[in-house]
């Protein structure tokens, strides 16, 4: 079975943990007599160049998240991390000291500015980062979904209200913490960018296609932006099944809602299946979540989406496994 993934950060990451322990469950391991691979196709849209290093943390998070290295805690990050590296250059008054890289992380991201400035791909880099976490070994693979730099921005007000600025994603997502009202967001680069070797293949040749909860403007949307990328999607004969982000039409975690706003679309599951309406075929939502307006096509089905331990996780990915076989053979989406 090959199953392919778009993922954003925390909640993408830690679905994927889930899935893989599904999987192991149903003997579908990689080592398995009928084994099960999964190819995550990974956001990149959150990147940013600190301190001259290249930081990824999208791809970060999916890495240390299911190689056993990630601060259960925050999701994200090393765990026993430290911060003297950044101590020293907030003593040198190096800035910005709002986005925190810890001494272990930024081992990460030495490597990958070094190997990218030799001439490596993003795309090759990743998988010498996925050997180091043992992502081969357990039946995965993470590809970024463009080896093209691209940066998501965000254009907000001025501080005196009179004009528009840009800022970097990041800078309004962990400085700002989304508190300031988004206009839009413009994806730097994406004109430029191309699907990194791989992605299109995995999407069009896949037996199941899965979108965990992840943010659905700056993660799963973005990925989305890569030409050719929603084509494939909407071309591929396996299920797309997708879970929602929300609970109650809010984020369990992040700012998702502010997000949407920001594109004028209302924070609920209906509305979120509504932005993947040309390709979704099954959607998963919160028990607790009210009726909304879904396509005909899209099969809905309601069960409680906290990812609140391990178990609870897998679960919730066997369920999207589930539901995604179950609606594999019947039939071409309407792609007019």
């Amino acid at each position: 079975m090959k199953i392919t993934a778009l993922a954003g950060g925390v909640g993408g990451a830690r679905f994927l943990r889930g899935l893989r322990d599904a999987l192991a469950a149903r003997g579908l391991g990689p080592m398995s007599a009928t084994p099960a691979t999964v190819t995550v196709i990974g956001n990149t849209g959150d990147d940013i160049t600190l301190f001259g290093l290249r930081v990824c943390p999208d791809l970060d998070t999916v890495l240390y998240t299911l190689g056993g290295g990630v601060n259960e805690e925050q999701g994200w990050g090393r765990a026993d991390e430290g911060h003297l590296l950044q101590g020293e250059l907030a003593a040198y008054g190096v800035e910005p000291q709002w986005f925190g890289l810890g001494d272990r992380d930024l081992g990460t991201h030495v490597a990958r500015s070094l190997w990218l400035g030799q001439g490596a791909s993003l795309s090759e880099v990743t998988a010498r980062l996925a050997a180091r976490w043992g992502l081969p070994e357990s039946g995965f693979t993470l590809r970024p979904m463009t080896d093209t730099p691209v940066e998501t921005h965000v254009v907000i007000p001025d501080d005196d209200g009179t004009g528009s600025r840009a800022v970097h994603f990041q800078e309004w997502w962990v400085r700002l913490r989304a508190a300031v009202a988004a206009q839009r967001f413009v994806v730097v680069g994406m004109d430029r960018a191309t699907p990194a070797p791989g992605v299109l293949e995995a999407i069009r040749t896949a037996d199941v296609v899965l979108l965990p909860p992840s943010n659905p403007v700056v993660s799963i949307g973005v990925i989305l932006g890569v030409p050719g990328v929603r084509d494939a999607l909407r071309g591929t004969p396996a299920p797309v099944v997708g879970v929602s982000p929300l609970v109650g039409g809010r984020p369990v975690r992040g700012h998702a809602d502010a997000c949407l706003r920001a594109i004028g679309v209302e924070s609920s599951s209906a509305a979120v299946a509504g932005l993947y309406a040309d390709f979704l075929d099954g959607w998963l939502v919160d028990s607790s979540d009210s009726d909304g307006s879904y396509a005909d096509r899209v099969a809905v089905q309601r069960r409680p989406l906290l990812m609140s331990s391990p178990p609870a996780t897998a679960e919730l990915a066997g369920a999207a496994l589930d539901l995604a076989l179950s609606l594999r053979g019947r039939g071409a989406r309407a792609v007019g």
